[in-house]
């Protein structure tokens, strides 16, 4: 399956770890980006002794929305999604009809989400820079979404290699930036078309802002798919809800996200339906300036424009200009052909 060959930028709804460990909680989740318009909500699948080691600090942010006293192993575990709830939340989503996405840690997390089916596999930030994880992830032939958080242009230049090394194009990479929240001016929207033009691929945006405006600029930017962190609320516990979009702010992106497509139009040049018919009264037609004598040479001095467009249309006015009048024109007769050889 490839999610870039569309014609509209694809939602993910990254519930992540939102679901705080509860099965009930994650169905909620699923039901609520649904209802919000996502195409997608992802989780998370990983083993926490297989993320962090024992003594691995927590990250700043992690700091500030969760006990301090708790060390980064012990909030993960409490954090992970159990195995048996995966294959629940796979069916809630085929019967609502929205897709399912996780991020695998490691490569046992890849071989569980491959064997159950999922389409396709989001590896975040801290994946950039792991080329084995990125080749064996390519292998399974699943579509890639690739987040660059923290990473350089050369960085993610590895990390396109290593897909394609194995013979895998069908990725999108994804404009991030590593914090929650992170600031509107880190955003660096400009690297999306950097990054399409440097790699020939799709890109997409992960917002980790409390805004819309970098989603919908990203969009601009040509953006084929947005990332938006999402909770039911943003006051429950955990690492991640305090920079995550709440059900009816989520909502109200998604219908911001259309908009804006519908805005960008075709790119082709040329007046709307609603221009046409606006054009016959609001363009204008050559009109006499002064009074025009029989046998004078017509010059632009004589000639001025005036609504309606139902005349000689002012595209035509070399055409007019440099012949003689065959009458005498009074000051703001519309110009006709016969009135001139």
């Amino acid at each position: 399956m490839s999610f870039i060959h569309t014609n509209r930028a694809y939602v993910i709804a990254e519930a992540g770890v939102n679901h705080n460990g509860s099965l009930d909680l994650a169905r909620k989740l699923v039901l609520a980006a649904k209802e919000a318009g996502a195409d997608a909500v992802k989780f998370q699948t990983f083993k926490a002794e297989r993320v962090a080691q024992a003594n691995a600090p927590k990250a700043d942010y992690q700091l500030r929305n969760t006990d301090r006293g708790e060390s980064q192993i012990e909030m993960l575990r409490k954090l992970e999604l159990p195995d048996s709830a995966h294959a629940e939340l796979i069916a809630l989503c085929r019967e609502v009809g929205i897709e399912f996405l996780s991020t695998p840690y490691n490569e046992e997390d890849i071989d569980f989400l491959q064997g159950l089916g999922v389409r396709a596999f989001k590896l975040a930030s801290i994946h950039c820079v792991e080329p084995h994880i990125l080749r064996y992830a390519a292998r399974t032939g699943r579509h890639l979404i690739v987040s660059t958080g923290m990473a350089t242009l050369a960085e993610v230049g590895a990390a396109v290699a290593a897909m394609r090394g194995v013979g895998h194009e069908d990725f999108t990479l994804l404009q991030c930036t590593t914090n929650y929240p992170s600031a509107v001016a880190d955003a660096n929207l400009r690297v999306i078309p950097l990054l399409r033009e440097e790699f020939g691929c799709a890109v997409g945006y992960s917002d980790h802002t409390q805004s819309d405006v970098s989603s919908i600029a990203a969009v601009a930017l040509g953006a084929t798919m947005i990332e938006k962190h999402f909770t039911l609320d943003n006051s429950m516990p955990g690492p991640d809800h305090t920079s995550a979009a709440e059900p009816a702010e989520f909502a109200a992106l998604v219908e911001k996200i259309r908009a804006t497509e519908s805005a960008l139009g075709s790119g082709v040049k040329k007046p709307c339906a609603a221009e046409m018919a606006n054009a016959a009264n609001m363009r204008r037609s050559l009109v006499a300036r002064r009074n025009i004598a029989l046998g004078e040479v017509i010059t632009e001095g004589h000639l001025t424009c005036q609504r309606p467009a139902t005349g000689i249309s002012p595209l035509r006015v070399d055409e007019i200009t440099g012949r003689i009048a065959d009458a005498d024109i009074a000051a703001g007769t519309r110009i006709e052909f016969a009135m001139i050889v």
